[in-house]
């Protein structure tokens, strides 16, 4: 979507569609208001109640219950970083006025805010420092949904380590200490971040599946099935349910598990989660290797930009905005961001420039060398000398 409109000049038709704006700043937007999925991207249905009068039914009661724990948890301390990281981020300035920079800019929150409305994941490429993890934690904090459930991806990674983890081990364990006692399978059961953002939900939440193309060949295709129908199932638990005798035939089997947000659980039916608000899920890739073409049909791609002058300078100021800086330092911080910019150097990292302002800012001049500054700014395709 080409967009001519200057980044300072949100127009009405574009606040009408916009749930997500990428400034750091509160817009008053409910996510609650976002429209019905398309017909084809429908998931489970939350009963409402039509009226006032009309009781909710217990699922509702322990969903809301629950939405209000994870709002708790987001503003913890324990989220703390993951609240700076979203304050922080820019995808745009308000101030900049250089024609080179708004349309790419300005695309990316369009292809955030098409992923909202379809209900689809986005992979974000770029390189690297270029903001693509810490766009997750902007959009649940400017959101309000919650912690991030991050899953960071190796060579040996699987779509069940994502799910969940099961403990038979323990279990078994436990069970030879007091043969007496009945174990409650849901103590051995933790749900990963994956399984996480797939549980039935008031609003959905932000899954960042980090560095995607780092995974096994088969893992896209893996998530495409659960990317697709939007539920899976634990097996151990399904089997548990399924020989269990402890329940009436006419009672749902449920089992209390871990989740991957800290000191919450979950109420798994018969070992199968239907998810009810599909997550906002940001998968990066730095574009080491090539995705079938069934699963990037799926998803929405959008590459981060790489940040000119203007847009630095409001990175800049959203990590350094409590901070005085004399003319002198001013002067310095334009000295270091044309460095950063060098045509020579292709590759270099935001925080890099960030690192640079930092130690020069608490630094005597004296101290601050040329070599030191090129120690800082090294492209990250440089070779070491010995």
């Amino acid at each position: 979507m080409v967009n001519n409109q200057p980044q300072n000049d949100i127009t009405e038709n574009q606040k009408n569609w916009l749930f997500f704006y990428g400034d750091g700043n509160s817009h008053n937007v409910n996510i609650a208001d976002l429209p019905d999925p398309p017909p084809w991207r429908k998931f489970k249905e939350i009963k409402q109640p039509k009226s006032e009068q009309t009781e909710k039914s217990p699922e509702l009661i322990e969903l809301e219950k629950q939405w209000q724990t994870i709002q708790d948890l987001a503003n913890s301390e324990a989220n703390k970083r993951g609240i700076e990281k979203g304050q922080k981020f820019r995808i745009y300035s308000p101030e900049t006025e250089e024609d080179d920079c708004q349309e790419p800019l300005v695309n990316v929150v369009d292809a955030v805010n098409a992923a909202i409305y379809l209900r689809r994941p986005l992979l974000v490429t770029g390189n690297p420092g270029s903001g693509k993890t810490s766009l997750a934690y902007a959009i649940a904090y400017e959101l309000k949904l919650g912690p991030v459930l991050n899953w960071a991806i190796t060579a040996r990674s699987t779509l069940q380590d994502g799910l969940y983890r099961y403990d038979a081990i323990a279990r078994l364990q436990d069970s030879q200490l007091d043969k007496n006692q009945p174990q409650d399978i849901g103590q051995y059961v933790t749900l990963g971040p994956v399984g996480t953002a797939f549980l039935p939900s008031l609003h959905p939440r932000v899954l960042l599946i980090d560095e995607i193309d780092k995974s096994d060949i088969n893992l896209p295709n893996d998530l495409l099935h659960l990317f697709e129908d939007g539920k899976y199932e634990i097996p151990e638990l399904v089997r548990w349910a399924d020989k269990s005798h402890t329940m009436d035939n006419n009672q749902q089997k449920s089992v209390k598990v871990r989740t991957e947000d800290i000191g919450i659980k979950a109420s798994i039916i018969r070992g199968r989660v239907d998810c009810s608000s599909f997550p906002i899920v940001i998968m990066t890739s730095n574009g080491e290797r090539d995705f079938p073409p069934a699963f990037v049909r799926r998803c929405l791609r959008i590459r981060m930009p790489d940040p000119d002058t203007a847009a630095l300078k409001t990175i800049i100021n959203a990590h350094f905005q409590d901070e005085e800086q004399s003319e002198n330092m001013k002067k310095t911080t334009e000295q270091l961001i044309e460095a950063f910019l060098e045509k020579e150097e292709q590759e270099r990292a935001n925080d890099q420039l960030l690192n640079a302002i930092y130690i020069r800012n608490n630094l005597s001049p004296e101290a601050f060398t040329d070599d030191l500054q090129a120690l800082l700014l090294k492209g990250l395709s440089t070779t070491d000398e010995v």
